[in-house]
């Protein structure tokens, strides 16, 4: 296999996470009786441009589909986050009715809600159908395909050119990375700018979150990284934040190589010196992850196995990707977890892929009244354990499993 971006041989392993089905491909009762289509789950690190990627198996309009489940506004804390960009983006770039801007995966309108709230022009680009539907309901304009330099060129001429792009948690799960983020070089005006927020891969590594790791996320980076792709492909970094959400991500200001003004903040040198201090450029900084992920995984299974011995009752909370790479690598299924909670209705009644779980809503819960919930998305286990508060009352406990067990 060949580097997505530089095209360099790969031969340094990262993690070998086994097979899993596609993350986000849950199943619905009618298909139970018939197989799942089961992928290797593989990471390689290039060691010319230090991007970490998985190795292909799975097509992307595979992995992305009508049925797409993940809705973003069902986290309550997001919506606060994508409330407080949208007003420092609009403050620090002047935006407002004469400016245009555009987000690469759109969701379900999320964040444009407050775009078109504070009367900037916008555009969503969403491919999956399920969540575009959902966004075209707030009466947000969504183009329903997926983005790269084609479609830059035909928004630029249809006069649709933007003075800011937002691409949250999309540069993971794009597989031609390049002609994705060359896309963006040709939909900014020449002083427009361009904002990418994704998980950094410096935390992943040090906090051990090999569950973010699934076939949908075909990239996983670092500001090294970053910044090398971004200027192979027309963008220059000028700025960089380092943010909490999804467990810690850098939010990157971009502009085009050609025509941007903004001088590069020393933001940008503080953290890329932060990674060269790690040795995010070097073999060794990628030895003894796959041991560490192994740890969690026997770990997860013995608290499981210890409480069903000791007649513990256990579910879950969060029907998210993270938790089915989890459940898959470790082997769980119902007889030791059987059922995850979601608030999302285009979950509930499902399954979980692989594991097979049921998916069930929270008034299950409060029925069933388990000793632990495990928190899959750990991420948000702050606005988890404040929704389900009440599990106190019956002297139950939160429990995360990454980066090891912890009763909370």
């Amino acid at each position: 296999m060949k580097c997505r971006h530089c095209h360099a041989e790969l031969n340094l392993p990262f993690i070998d996470l086994g097979t899993a089905p596609p993350s986000n491909a849950y199943v619905h009762a009618e298909q139970l009786a018939a197989p799942e289509k089961w992928y290797p789950l593989r990471v390689f690190t290039c060691t010319n441009c230090w991007l970490v990627q998985t190795e292909d198996y799975a097509h992307h309009a595979d992995l992305f589909s009508g049925e797409y489940a993940y809705f973003s506004s069902f986290s309550t804390s997001w919506l606060a986050h994508s409330r407080s960009y949208v007003s420092e983006m609009a403050h620090r770039f002047a935006l407002g009715p004469a400016s245009h801007v555009v987000e690469i995966a759109a969701n379900d309108g999320y964040l444009l809600q407050y775009v078109k709230e504070a009367d900037i022009p916008c555009l969503g680009i969403e491919p999956t159908a399920s969540t575009a539907s959902a966004a075209r309901e707030k009466g947000i304009e969504i183009v329903e395909e997926f983005f790269g330099v084609a479609l830059a060129r035909q928004l630029v001429a249809a006069g649709k050119s933007a003075d800011l792009t937002v691409a949250n948690n999309v540069l993971a799960h794009v597989p031609d990375i390049n002609d994705f983020v060359a896309g963006f070089a040709q939909l900014l005006k020449p002083t427009g700018v361009a904002t990418f927020e994704f998980p950094h891969l410096m935390r992943m590594v040090a906090e051990c979150q090999f569950d973010t790791i699934y076939h949908e996320h075909f990239s996983y980076l670092s500001l090294t990284s970053v910044v090398r792709l971004f200027e192979a492909n027309g963008l220059r970094v000028f700025d960089v934040q380092q943010l909490e959400t999804h467990g810690g991500s850098l939010r990157v200001f971009a502009q085009r190589q050609d025509t941007g003004m903004h001088p590069v903040e020393a933001t940008v040198s503080r953290v890329l010196a932060a990674e060269v201090v790690a040795g995010v450029a070097t073999a060794a900084y990628y030895e003894g992850f796959q041991q560490r992920a192994d740890d969690v995984r026997d770990g997860l299974m013995a608290f499981l196995i210890d409480a069903r011995r000791n007649g513990k009752r256990v579910g879950a909370y969060g029907a998210a990707a993270k938790g089915n790479t989890l459940l898959n690598y470790a082997g769980v299924r119902s007889g030791l977890l059987p059922w995850v909670v979601d608030r999302n209705p285009a979950k509930q009644s499902l399954f979980m892929p692989g594991s097979r779980i049921p998916i069930v809503d929270e008034a299950h819960l409060r029925r069933e009244r388990p000793d632990y919930v495990l928190v899959l998305p750990w991420n948000l286990r702050t606005e988890v354990m404040e929704q389900l508060s009440e599990i106190r009352e019956w002297g139950g406990n939160f429990v995360t499993a990454v980066p090891s067990i912890e009763v909370l």
